[in-house]
Parts: structure tokens; sequence; C-alpha cells
């Protein structure tokens, strides 16, 4: 513009330019100053009261208040004193497991300290009997099994209320024939529940084996199960799972002679267990057989077979899992405390 001769017109762009300039800073500083003077106000209300400013206020309150304060501070600190503290991990538990020997496929707990078969973790623990044992003397007594119904708090039971009823039912199985060198399979066909731990705690303490049924697998698999296990005793949670049972050996040839049922039922599934030649009798009624024809545990070895678990298999016949052996167990199981 200067080289054709329009330098004026250009000299008042640039000043138009200038003053616009000139507006745009004024008006960014008026801002700034603005939100400056807004967060040093909020500062202000904000700022932490002078200790002679305390004083003062808790020289206004009631004593009613103060001693509210007071004991609220004191329980705050006791509660943050006395509180449970969380258990330290045996392992960092972003690498349980690490990769043995060979293709690199199969992997050993972190806590083996070499590719050996875990066998027990504690040297009183080497059965599943002890573990519970060992939980018994370790908690003091303290609490085992808890459950609740809904929107209910959790009642629970004692190791030792626990052990006492397990006994009971481990005595009435011996007591109608089952033992070790026998009859010594026990189906449980139930859902979780104490009832489930108890039952298992009982075979566990008469050397029994637990065979645990699903119903998910359909009834050719409960009596696929039954069958090859030649179960004669199955403790049931619902009647409804005891008519399931009956439905699969009805008319059939069967071991199964007793149905103990945790829940309550009629006479009606009573009869038609009696046209099977299946007694049903409740969870109850077989604690108190056992307590008046009590037995001393028979604790078993590491050796002894401690389950039996069968799968859904490929061509739709139950495939048996290899039988567990105490021992075998704690190579799947780790319990620290």
């Amino acid at each position: 513009l200067w080289a054709r001769g329009d330098g004026n017109v250009t000299f008042q762009r640039l000043q138009m330019c200038y003053t616009k300039c000139l507006f745009s800073l004024y008006l960014s500083l008026s801002l700034y100053n603005r939100e400056k003077m807004q967060a040093q106000e909020l500062l202000r209300q904000l700022r932490i009261p002078e200790l002679e400013d305390v004083r003062q206020y808790m020289h206004s309150l009631p004593t009613n208040m103060l001693m509210g304060v007071g004991a609220l501070a004191a329980l705050t600190t006791y509660w943050y004193a006395t509180r449970p503290k969380a258990l330290k991990p045996p392992c960092d538990l972003n690498m349980q497991s690490v990769a043995m020997a060979g293709d690199g496929y199969v992997r050993r707990s972190i806590l083996n300290n070499d590719d050996e078969h875990m066998t027990h973790y504690y040297s009183d623990a080497r059965t599943m009997y002890e573990v519970f044992l060992r939980g018994l003397r370790v908690s003091n007594d303290g609490p085992c099994l808890g459950s609740r119904k809904p929107n209910q708090p959790y009642e629970w039971l004692s190791y030792r209320e626990v052990a006492d009823k397990a006994e009971c039912i481990g005595s009435a199985l011996l007591h109608r024939g089952h033992s070790q060198t026998g009859d010594k399979h026990i189906g449980i066909f139930s859902q979780n529940r104490p009832e489930w731990t108890i039952s298992e705690l009982a075979c566990y303490t008469y050397s029994l084996v637990c065979v645990p049924l699903y119903d998910t697998l359909g009834l050719e698999a409960i009596e696929y199960i039954i069958d090859q296990a030649a179960i004669s005793t199955v403790i049931c949670d619902l009647a409804e799972k005891a008519r399931l049972i009956l439905d699969c050996v009805s008319g059939k040839e069967h071991t199964l002679k007793t149905i103990v049922l945790m829940e309550a039922f009629d006479e009606e599934l009573m009869a038609r267990g009696q046209q099977s030649s299946i007694e049903i009798l409740s969870l109850k009624d077989v604690e108190a057989v056992g307590k008046a024809h009590h037995h001393q545990p028979l604790p078993p070895t590491p050796e002894d077979l401690a389950l039996i678990c069968f799968t859904s298999g490929t061509t739709g016949v139950c495939a048996l899992i290899l039988p567990s052996c105490h021992y075998s167990v704690f190579q799947n199981l780790h319990i620290p405390h």
C-alpha cells in the first residue's frame, strides 16, 4: 500500500488494529482482575479460623453439646485404633502362579517352593477334617458358618456348634449301616447353605465319601451318578429335589434306600417314597438319631478318599472326575488363615 501511495489508508487501518488490540488487552486484564478478586474473596470466606476464634466458639456451646462432641471424638479414636486390620496376602495377588518346567502350559501355586505337589500347608492340617479342627482351635471356637434371609442380618453357628451337628449326622449315618469299609458314598443334592457344609463335614468326620449331585446335569445324570457311585443315602434341601430323585429311580433297579430332607415335606412324599422302598427322613430326625447313638469320630488319613465329583460329558453322559483324596484337595485349595 505504501508503494502504491496508499500510506494514509494503511496508517488508518493500523491505527484501528492497534485500538482493537488495546481494547482486547484491557478487557482481558479486567476479567483477570475480576476473577482474581473473586478468588481472593472465596479464600477469605474459606480461610481457616484463628485459634482464638475457635476458642470463643467452643465457649459459646452448651455443656451437653460439648460432652457429645467429646464422646464422638473418643468413639472415633477408639474405632480407628481397634478396627479390624486387613489380612496381608501371602503372595502378590497379581502373580499367584508360575509356569512349571516343560511346555509352560502347566502352572503351580507361587506358595510352593518347587514343582512338587502340595500335600498340606500346616503340619497339623493334612486332611479336610484336620483343617476344620485347626479352624476351631485357631479361632477359639469363633463364628464358622453364617446365613441370612433377605433383608435380615447374618445368623452364625460357631465351630463347636457345627462340629456337634456334623457328629450327630455322621453318627446317624453309621447307625444306619454306613461305614468306611462298606457303604461309604453319601450323596448331597442341595444349593449352597450351612447344612450342605455340615453334611460334608459329617462325611469327613467319619471317613465317609461325599458325592455331590447337580440338577443342572439333568435327570439322566442324577440317575447315572446314583447308579455309578452305588449311593444308598442322599441328603436334599427341598422336597422338589426329592421328587426328582424318585422320578429317576421309579420302576428301576436302584441302590437308593434313604432320602434325608433339610426342609419340611408332606405325607404324600413319604408315601411315594415307600412305593420305591425309599425312606424319607428329616435332617432334624437324623440329628436326633445320631445324638442318641453317638459315635466317636473316625478321622480319615491323607490317603483316604474325600469326595467324588462328576461333570457333564461331551457325549451327553456324565464324566467322572478323578476321585480326590484328602491330601490332593490341598493341591487346589489354600487356606492361609
